[in-house]
């Protein structure tokens, strides 16, 4: 049972990934997902941000950009899956090498988030993935 408490919460965390990694590489205007928190760092909207002809290829390279970021961040979330398998856990060290990734990555996220992007909905999602390695964190002590 401890187990699938300890995996649960990360291959949630993974299929987070995935689905937030998808959503950024089809989205047609990707940077419109975090609309106000964007526009709130630009400190200009999109629209007086694109009308101005020296900017005219920026949309082109911003969708690529994001297309990229969502491939890692997909990617990430394919990774995290595969390895949250029973079998690879059986061997706690690899648990732990598996917590420190993930931990790394949740809690810097959130301190990015928080310094740059403090309006985004973002925020709210990075505390719940915190909360979800949390809960696979104070499980991996009771892993045999």
């Amino acid at each position: 049972m401890t187990k699938k408490i300890f995996l649960t919460p990360i291959k949630i965390l993974g299929l987070i990934f995935i689905v937030l990694g998808l959503r950024w590489m089809l989205v047609d205007e990707p940077w419109m997902l975090d609309k106000v928190a964007n526009e709130e760092r630009l400190n200009m909207t999109f629209e007086k941000l694109f009308s101005e002809e020296i900017n005219d290829t920026l949309p082109g390279y911003l969708k690529q950009i994001y297309r990229f970021f969502g491939l890692w961040v997909s990617t990430i979330g394919l990774f995290i899956i595969s390895f949250s398998k029973e079998k690879f856990i059986e061997n706690k060290a690899f648990a732990k090498n598996l917590l420190i990734c993930i931990g790394t990555m949740v809690f810097s996220a959130q301190l990015l988030a928080y310094v740059y992007i403090p309006s985004s909905p973002f925020v709210y999602l990075g505390w719940g993935s915190i909360i979800l390695f949390l809960v696979s964190f104070l499980n991996y002590r009771k892993l045999s």
